[in-house]
């Protein structure tokens, strides 16, 4: 069993179905602990009105505990500055190559902390980090894909929430990469896919 913990950070109006398929499955078949880890130790509401208590603050994060980082979308990601506390944590587990896994809006909070680094990435459209993000500069390595891994690095779109879930699957190895692609398929196609 896995002794780590997936960290999902939890803030006002975070979008809940963008990694509810993700830490499901690492719970289920991954056996991870996954922690709600807010900015504050206040209830978060998310987008769908569900009602979160944070398990810990940015500020109380144990690094060496940490197996990944998941920070979902919302409409905070547009609409306030990120907090020097958020940039700080992201860029220290970055430095300790600890993976990070960011969809749809959340993508912004990789650029704005320069955590991209060459790395190939995607988010809701090349435009859109463009629009967000004005000194954004990696379009080079922009990947037009539902969901794209890369060097301890997961991005998505806001409309790839099972791909994004697996991706970060791959990346902590839940699962072996048929069954991955299986459980993709199943959850993507609305239905068992043939042979099972």
């Amino acid at each position: 069993m896995p002794k780590k913990t997936v960290c999902l950070f939890v803030f006002p109006g975070f979008a809940d179905w963008e990694a509810a398929h993700a830490v499901a499955e690492l719970r289920r078949q991954g056996g991870y602990r996954v922690e709600a880890v807010g900015l504050g130790m206040d209830l978060v509401e998310s987008m769908g009105g569900i009602k979160i208590q944070p398990s810990r603050t940015l500020a109380d994060i144990d690094l060496s505990d940490v197996a990944m980082f998941i920070l979902p979308g919302g409409d905070r990601w547009e609409q306030h500055p990120h907090e020097p506390e958020l940039i700080r944590v992201l860029t220290e587990l970055d430095s300790r190559r600890i993976p990070i896994a960011a969809i749809c809006a959340a993508t912004t909070a990789i650029v704005r902390a320069a955590l991209l680094r060459g790395r190939r990435h995607t988010s809701n459209g090349l435009a859109y980090l463009r629009e967000q993000v004005p000194q954004y500069s990696g379009a080079a390595t922009y990947i037009d894909a539902p969901a794209v891994r890369d060097d301890g690095l997961i991005t998505a779109s806001g409309l790839s929430d099972v791909e994004f879930a697996r991706e970060i699957m791959a990346e902590l190895d839940v699962l072996n990469e048929n069954d991955r692609d299986r459980w993709a398929q199943l959850f993507r196609g609305g239905r068992v896919p043939d042979g099972s």
